[in-house]
């Protein structure tokens, strides 16, 4: 199964924690992860980011939002144990949902973080009946910019001459690390339109076939014999870029060959990761607690 949404946690995490005993935060996850059978690859699952598991990110809000409410107490560091309206809500067996939370004033105070007063707006109700953390709902709403980003970077783009676009693709790999880069001759170059070092040594050529097509554009087996033939020496690496895409065959080509691909979305995407035609907007920092600064000495 998928890894669970933090409030489908709840009902297992006071479970874990019935008995009335302190329990180990470590020991709680275990228990939910044996409730829901998850697996290691389902634990191994991360958020778009790539920096946090899943299921951590969302038994940790799991465990936030209880805590919040006052269904669980920690009495000491990363121990959590129930409290007595913890032990009533699980006593009623009832389903234990957000609503369920909203039930509780210190639980809506926090939710409310803006105005600090307890309200029950329908936007209110909305936020707290998403499926996601906050966490989850940040990345989605950062990747969902960064997607319209990467359209508006291709119709830019696709605006300008080829002469532009080879122009473009050099310099972007000169931004990306690569050594120093130039544009073949415009008399055409059998398939090179440019060429870049390795290093910033000189060591080791990279050919460069850069064509700046319709976006919707299928770029063939028969275009990258082309470039491939046109590169001068056996094992030299080659990049082919477009602002369309590739069939199967020609990737299948391009592997064989050692050419490496890029195709519109992947020229977006490292155009931005590396702030190439793109400058930052707006800086939110999401801080935590570091935990260093509250250790105490023996």
């Amino acid at each position: 199964m998928a890894v669970p949404k933090y409030y489908e946690m709840y009902h297992s995490f006071l479970q874990s924690l019935s008995d009335g005993e302190e329990h180990p935060y470590s020991d709680v996850k275990k228990k939910v992860i044996e409730d829901f059978k998850l697996t290691d690859t389902e634990l191994a699952e991360l958020l778009p980011s790539g920096k946090q598991p899943v299921f951590s990110n969302r038994i940790g809000w799991c465990r936030t939002y209880l805590k919040k409410a006052g269904l669980i107490e920690s009495p000491t560091k990363a121990h959590f144990m129930i409290t007595k309206s913890g032990r009533e809500v699980l006593k009623s067996g009832r389903e234990i949902t957000n609503e369920t939370l909203r039930e509780f004033p210190s639980f809506v105070k926090f939710i409310d973080s803006d105005t600090k007063k307890i309200k029950d707006s329908s936007e209110e109700k909305e936020s707290l009946n998403n499926d996601e953390t906050p966490q989850e709902t940040l990345e989605r709403v950062y990747g969902e910019l960064n997607n319209v980003l990467k359209d508006e970077l291709l119709t830019r783009i696709h605006e300008k001459s080829p002469d532009f676009f080879e122009k473009m693709v050099v310099e972007l790999m000169e931004k990306m690390g690569y050594g120093r880069g130039q544009i073949t001759q415009k008399s055409r170059d059998e398939g090179i339109d440019g060429m870049v070092y390795q290093d910033k040594l000189g060591f080791d050529v990279i050919y460069i076939q850069a064509k700046r097509y319709d976006l919707e554009k299928t770029v063939g087996r028969p275009e990258l014999q082309k470039f491939g033939g046109a590169i001068p020496e056996k094992n030299v690496k080659g990049l082919f870029v477009t602002t369309g895409r590739f069939s199967q065959d020609a990737q299948k080509y391009a592997n064989d060959r050692h050419i490496i691909l890029i195709d519109g979305q992947r020229l977006a995407e490292l155009m931005i990761e590396h702030d190439f035609g793109v400058s930052t907007e707006y800086t939110y920092r999401i801080k935590r607690i570091d935990m260093d600064v509250f250790e105490e000495e023996d």
